[in-house]
């Protein structure tokens, strides 16, 4: 642990709206935590007379040469014995006034000692971009009379001639520019040892270098014209239109579109104002994201089984862990709708997790429909002054409902009165990097605890670490057959409870699953990559005025590129994995691109080792699947819905509400189609390979295949048409294959835990991962191996490895790991990071994952 030096127990913490009463000694510095890499403790800083600081504000502090942004922690009435009085600096400026309630600063704590993080990376990461800033030196030319004792070399025909070759450059740089202000760092790209330059520019006092603050998102301003009086005889013509057309929109308009519909200038509305009659003032403007127009919703009459879910978790008084498991299709989004409903009423905030931002959209117009605009959405796709505006309106306690992805665990809602989790199982919601590393599940429940509410798991495919901790005795299987009630089991707390969903909505059946066996095709000639079955499923869609949805595993054109004559595979110059083929646009250049670092380069017409012109594409990516179904199906229309094609801000909208309006009869895409997406219009779900999930060097690879392809199924016959699903598979012996097919969760659980158990893996054993990457394959390798010997004097864990990352190379570090196991009670006693580090020479990165979801 690397925070040690900071002793938090003692913190006095800012309530929002709180007043503190100081004690008769008044408190005149501040101990601080300064958002700068590698800095971990506590600063001490004096408080200027003009400033109220309060523990828990957002300041600005000088720091070395820098200004930088800090939180303050707590204030002192004396510095500390070792520090000289007068080398004490003084806060700059106040750059927001403290919202850290309690609860959530201890919740900031928590994660920052279970992830081995510095607290300052725990706050880094709950606050919107830019409340924690930096400076940045910048280089500016002085004019005239302000370059002093040396303006006759101003005053010269050719100042220039004075200076070294360095000092002309920048000087040149600068005078080209109109405002002759450049940054330090800008400079150095520019000019090679541009610091030898600017100090002689300088030395004869023609730059200055100056400190520019921290860029800080700030509040959107714009300007407001409201009316004031009536309309007299000292206006002109003119000015009255104006006035008039104002007094029609009800007396108030932004001055941008005031003057639009006026077709004026901004000069006309300033002698009006002069005049007394309109008032211009600037009003923020909130940056949120705009959803589209909606109907108004009212609630859903429910099931058996949802009213008995709502009613137990309407039940609820403080916190509890509440696992929804309901089947896809069985309406757990109306109880989560229906159960935030008299917590709005209440006064109460709900905070809605999803695994995707792709999910987002069609989650959100589902809960504006029915609570307008109490819903605000907060995710990493909003701009930095979205996020900002969001976050501020979240702290005005006022009641509403935030979804959001893992991130928005952190979203400060004051009055949390629940907490939601779907898709409670994806690994999405696991940060691998950067730190902390934490998985959204577990400060999820942490947070539940310390507000003191509920937190609903919801669930078609549980992960097992949730079904281990909620489920104590193996409940009645989930299957449409079951009685349409639930089981309820509690655990030794008392407060975990299991809640089945075991029917769709209107008892719609689950979709029958049919394998196709891909080793049968080829024996009898089928050498498409659809199966005869799926062919016949397609050509039906359009006859039938259906929709379907087909999953692929990778996105791409063709997994990797091949030579026939000697098996050359191409692979990324800077990573160890092969280059897949991505086919941009008809008769483009054929680009091959590196999936781990981007790294693209044009396909070579002949073999790079043995320089054959025959190289092969091998396996099916979502651009192969869409170019082959335009060819074998011309009269099917299609969206492909991947990584690739929803890049831009508002894509994922975009293209569900094509499909979801019928602009297509098929959308082709990857893992972002398994996600919880509610689409009633799909009768066929097709499995282009299912094998690719399946054979993966990951002890969660089977869990991870059977949760995809059973989510995936569930988007088929979700609406009053039936459903189909067809499963193409290499293995169709294989038990998650056989599982899938008979939508058997409990049995797949079963044989799935009897496994990890035996071999001490999650949920019965705990894992740390230490990643370390370099530039140098040695130094990586040796330094590994050092950290595994200093770590293997301890007794209460295992160390597996040190080994080399399944992809050794990406973006030309090598990757090695070393792997702790533990028993599951406790986080074992590991030794002070901080010695772990020093192990570690400057150029070997070190990153502690608590918990890993992806090991390979």
């Amino acid at each position: 642990m690397y925070i040690n030096d900071v002793n938090l127990s003692s913190v006095m913490v800012a309530e929002p709206g709180e007043s503190y009463q100081l004690s008769a000694t008044v408190n005149r510095w501040v101990e601080v935590l300064v958002d700068c890499p590698g800095s971990t403790g506590l600063f001490t800083y004096r408080l200027p007379a003009q400033l109220e600081i309060k523990p828990g504000d957002i300041l600005s502090v000088p720091f070395g040469a820098q200004q930088l942004g800090a939180i303050a922690i707590r204030l002192l009435a004396q510095p500390n014995v070792d520090l000289a009085p007068e080398k004490i600096r003084e806060v700059e400026d106040i750059v927001s006034v403290g919202f850290f309630p309690s609860a959530y600063w201890e919740l900031l704590n928590r994660v920052a000692a279970y992830y081995y993080t510095p607290l300052i990376q725990v706050i880094r990461v709950a606050l919107p971009p830019g409340l924690l800033g930096r400076s940045q030196r910048r280089i500016r030319l002085v004019r005239g009379e302000g370059a002093g004792g040396n303006s006759y070399l101003l005053a010269s025909p050719n100042p220039s001639a004075f200076l070294t070759p360095t000092a002309r450059q920048v000087w040149e740089l600068l005078q080209a520019q109109l405002a002759g202000d450049y940054s330090f760092a800008y400079l150095q790209q520019k000019v090679k040892s541009a610091y030898r330059g600017i100090r002689e520019l300088l030395r004869f006092g023609l730059v200055e270098s100056y400190l520019e603050p921290p860029r800080l998102t700030r509040p959107k301003l714009q300007k407001a014209v409201t009316l004031t009086g009536t309309i007299d005889h000292d206006l002109t013509t003119r000015q009255r239109e104006i006035l008039e057309v104002l007094r029609r929109r009800g007396g108030e308009l932004w001055q941008s579109e005031l003057l639009q519909i006026c077709n004026a200038s901004s000069s006309i509305l300033k002698t009006i104002a002069q005049k007394g009659y309109i008032v211009i003032e600037e009003r923020e403007v909130l940056r949120t994201e705009q959803g589209p127009a909606l109907a108004g919703d009212s609630a859903k009459s429910l099931t058996a089984a949802q009213a008995s879910a709502l009613e137990t978790i309407q039940t609820l008084d403080g916190f509890a862990q509440v696992l929804l498991h309901g089947v896809t299709g069985s309406g757990k989004t109306e109880v989560y709708l229906q159960a935030i409903a008299p917590l709005l009423n209440q006064g109460k905030s709900a905070l809605v997790l999803v695994p995707e931002i792709g999910l987002t959209p069609q989650l959100t117009d589902r809960f504006r429909a029915r609570f307008g605009n109490k819903v605000s959405v907060y995710h990493s796709a909003l701009s930095d002054g979205e996020r900002y505006d969001t976050w501020r309106q979240m702290l005005t306690g006022e009641p509403q409902v935030v979804i959001g992805t893992r991130s928005a665990v952190f979203a400060p809602l004051p009055k949390l009165g629940l907490i939601i989790l779907d898709e409670e199982h994806d690994s999405s919601f696991k940060q691998d990097s950067p730190i902390p590393t934490y998985h959204a599940r577990t400060v999820a429940q942490w947070r539940a605890e310390l507000e003191n509410c509920p937190l609903v798991l919801g669930s078609a495919t549980p992960s097992l670490e949730s079904w281990v901790s909620v489920v104590t005795s193996p409940p009645s299987p989930l299957s449409a057959s079951g009685e349409g009630g639930q089981e309820r089991n509690l655990n030794s707390a008392g407060r975990n409870y299991y809640l089945s969903l075991p029917e769709r909505i209107n008892s719609r059946p689950l979709p029958p699953v049919e394998i196709v066996d891909m080793r049968q095709e080829l024996q009898q000639g089928n050498r498409s990559i659809f199966s005869r079955s799926l062919q016949a499923a397609l050509q039906q869609l359009r006859e039938r005025k259906q929709q379907g949805i087909l999953f692929i595993h990778r996105r791409g054109h063709s997994t990797f590129v091949s030579c026939r004559s000697c098996g050359y595979v191409l692979e990324c110059p800077h990573c160890d994995v092969s280059l897949a083929y991505h086919h941009t646009e008809e008769k483009a250049p054929e680009l091959l691109r590196c999936h781990y670092c981007n790294y693209a380069r044009s396909h070579p017409k002949f073999c790079p080792d043995c320089s054959s012109p025959y190289l092969k594409f091998f396996g099916s990516g979502t651009q192969r699947v869409t170019q082959e179904l335009a060819r074998q199906f011309p009269e099917l229309r299609l969206i492909r819905f991947d990584s690739d094609t929803t890049r831009n801000k508002g894509s994922h909208r975009t293209l569900l509400t094509q499909f979801a309006n019928g602009e297509a009869d098929l959308l082709v895409g990857t893992q972002m189609l398994t996600k919880g997406l509610d689409l009633p219009q799909v009768t066929l779900v097709g499995v282009v390979a299912a094998d690719g999930l399946l054979n993966l060097s990951d002890y969660r690879a089977s869990e991870r295949a059977f949760q995809t392809l059973t989510q995936v199924a569930g988007r088929a016959g979700r609406g009053d048409d039936p459903g189909r699903v067809i499963v193409q598979t290499y293995t169709s012996e294989h038990q998650v294959i056989a599982a899938v097919r008979s939508h058997d969760y409990l049995s797949f659980s079963q044989a799935e835990l009897e496994q990890r158990q035996a071999l001490n893996y999650p949920p019965y054993g705990r894992l740390i991962l230490l990643r370390l990457s370099s530039l140098d394959p040695i130094q990586v390798q040796n330094t590994a191996q050092m950290i595994a010997t200093a770590l293997s004097v301890e007794e209460e864990f295992e160390i597996l490895g040190p080994a080399p990352a399944s992809i050794l190379r990406v973006a030309n570090r090598y990757r090695w790991q070393i792997l702790i196991k533990f028993a599951p009670d406790a986080l074992p006693q590991l030794p002070d990071w901080e010695e772990v580090r020093s192990l570690c020479p400057q150029s070997v990165s070190l990153t502690i994952d608590v918990d890993p979801i992806n090991i390979m």
